[in-house]
């Protein structure tokens, strides 16, 4: 039994003692590395806003940087722990079919991203339409863009859906057109109508004197034609300036007495006789 019990101590001695200190000390490591990229993270975003840059540059700077310290800090602790990682390269070569196959859509996110940031389809806080989202970009990644939609939800699109997809700016411009559709019945006097709503397009709250709001006849229905009231208005009012727009010909309309047309009811087939 005393045998026993001096083999196990010799063990703790030899075997678990320096695997505990190696564990404690990759911890110590591990936290000590994290405070230093994130300190490095704060000195880099710093100096890279004293040059001015874009703000999607630096995200995506940033985030370049912090993945590749955060990875040097892994290698490190995995030999400090004594994990040869002159292996992982061997095997990662060997393995370097199946990894690419795996990586494939990483690979090309990544891609994506770079060409994003490249040609500027958009940048950090315009509003677009791509990949299947709509919202204000947050923020350009190493591999996705993060989107906030207009309900307060946050998306993240693949940067190579992103890229691949038709992108809609719509902060691009200064300004940008918001149209409404009015259908009117037969025999209303149009002209007189146009020239009513052009004046009161003028006033609403958001619209562009120059160029200046259009009405004019976009098409023709069974009961009657259709106005299309056009405004413009700063890109980032688009959703303010159309609400009001909307607002705007409804008291029109009201006031000026205005009823909506009925659908034109079907005409019976005459058989023959």
């Amino acid at each position: 039994m005393e045998a026993l019990i001096d083999q196990l101590k010799s063990l703790a001695l030899t075997e678990a003692l320096p695997f505990i200190l190696k564990a404690v000390g990759a911890l110590v490591l591990w936290f000590a590395g994290r405070t230093v990229i994130v300190g490095f993270q704060r000195v880099l975003n710093l100096a890279l806003q004293k040059r001015q840059l874009d703000a999607t540059l630096i995200r995506y700077i940033e985030s370049l940087f912090v993945g590749s310290l955060t990875i040097l800090l892994l290698l490190a602790i995995l030999g400090m722990m004594g994990v040869e990682t002159t292996s992982f390269a061997a095997l990662l070569a060997a393995a370097g079919i199946a990894i690419g196959t795996a990586w494939s859509g990483l690979l090309s996110n990544f891609a994506a991203g770079v060409f994003l940031l490249v040609l500027r389809p958009f940048r950090v806080g315009d509003e677009i339409s791509a990949g299947g989202a709509t919202g204000i970009v947050q923020e350009i990644g190493l591999f996705a863009t993060t989107i906030d939609t207009g309900d307060n939800l946050r998306i993240s699109v693949g940067n190579g859906r992103m890229f691949g997809d038709n992108i809609i700016n719509f902060t691009h411009h200064p300004y940008r057109k918001v149209t409404i559709r009015v259908p009117l019945m037969h025999g209303v006097d149009v002209a007189t109508m146009i020239r009513a709503l052009e004046e009161r397009m003028a006033v609403v709250p958001g619209v562009q004197e120059q160029p200046a709001p259009s009405v004019e006849v976009v098409e023709f229905t069974a009961a009657g034609p259709v106005l299309g009231v056009g405004a413009f208005c700063k890109s980032t009012q688009a959703g303010p300036t159309q609400a009001a727009l909307f607002q705007a010909v409804a008291e029109f309309l009201l006031a000026s007495g205005y009823a909506v047309p009925l659908p034109a009811a079907p005409q019976p087939i005459a058989k023959a006789s």
